[in-house]
């Protein structure tokens, strides 16, 4: 299983991501542990997740999301 996700930035913008494991990926967004877009604009929160039945089809749906 994987998770495709929503997190709202502290600058009111929005990241979406694709992952196996939600609960780590989400401590390490909190905790700023990689360098990126999300690791500047602390605090984030997550506002939406969906469970996929692959990490390539969350991929696949983390970018048509962020294509609108």
């Amino acid at each position: 299983m994987a998770w495709v996700y929503i997190l709202k930035c502290s600058d009111n913008s929005y990241y979406t991501g694709s992952t196996v494991d939600l609960e780590k990926r989400m401590a390490e967004h909190v905790a700023g542990t990689f360098d990126g877009y999300t690791s500047s604009r602390l605090l984030v929160k997550l506002v939406f997740s969906y469970e996929m039945p692959t990490i390539f089809e969350a991929f696949l749906r983390e970018h048509h999301l962020r294509q609108g």
